[in-house]
């Protein structure tokens, strides 16, 4: 694991260290990394690697809202990092983990943001359109702060026809206020501030408060699954 730098901005000292949920020191993630990272020069800049790392968890991590795990093991970096679906949380986790490991600082971020373009399947089943403790990353390269969140993966976002999310390594990359139609897409309504690691027990709580109904749902999903997949998040297509 690369060791944290003595000139690093004092916001960002303590997004540098393995965590319990995020493991950068963990065999998984590490052969995540090797895999995103694999065609990259040797002489790669810390900013070559957070674009690759930003890519690889956007796109090698189908999007899934309906796979929330109901467990907090099964929001460990190196269980994410075998998963094939995973929502904008587990995503943010591993992100987080694979920067730290490469020796970039980052923080793991919580939002409230509303989704105007909620399919009818899932704004039933939450019964909102407000998706509480939307899960970002806040890293720092160079002695600047972005933020980034890798939950949409590219063939999504053509099926839908929202405008991907691109990490250029100078600019900010969040969710777009509209899509490619002009319609309101997502709207931030409530930042809750960048966490060393992630608060699962309380954010699970919060779920199951909110969402009863897909909680329920989950809960149904997993006591079905028989695939022997240890993760806990669902393999099935967003719909």
């Amino acid at each position: 694991m690369a060791q944290p730098h003595d000139d690093l901005p004092t916001e960002a000292a303590r997004f540098v260290l393995p965590a319990h949920f995020v493991e950068s020191d963990s065999l998984e993630v590490q052969g995540f990394i090797t895999s995103a990272l694999r065609d990259l020069p040797v002489d790669a800049t810390n900013r070559d690697k957070a674009i690759r790392l930003f890519e690889a968890v956007r796109d090698d991590i189908r999007y899934d809202p309906y796979c929330f795990a109901l467990d907090e093991d099964s929001y460990r970096a190196s269980r994410i990092a075998g998963a094939e679906a995973a929502f904008c949380v587990p995503k943010a986790i591993l992100l987080a983990a694979c920067l730290r490991a490469v020796g970039i600082p980052a923080a793991l971020g919580f939002a409230d943001v509303r989704n105007h373009l909620n399919t009818p399947k899932l704004q039933e089943l939450m019964g909102t359109d407000l998706f509480i403790y939307h899960g970002y990353v806040q890293l720092w390269l160079g002695g600047e702060s972005y933020k980034v969140t890798p939950a949409f993966n590219i063939e999504l976002c053509e099926r839908f026809g929202v405008k991907p999310l691109v990490f250029d390594g100078y600019h900010d990359a969040l969710f777009h206020e509209f899509d490619e139609q002009d319609q309101r897409h997502m709207e931030y309504v409530n930042d809750r501030g960048l966490y060393v690691d992630a608060p699962m027990a309380e954010f699970l709580t919060a779920f199951k408060e909110t969402y009863p109904k897909l909680e329920e749902f989950n809960r149904v999903r997993i006591s079905k699954d028989s695939s022997g997949y240890d993760s806990g998040f669902a393999k099935e297509g967003a719909a």
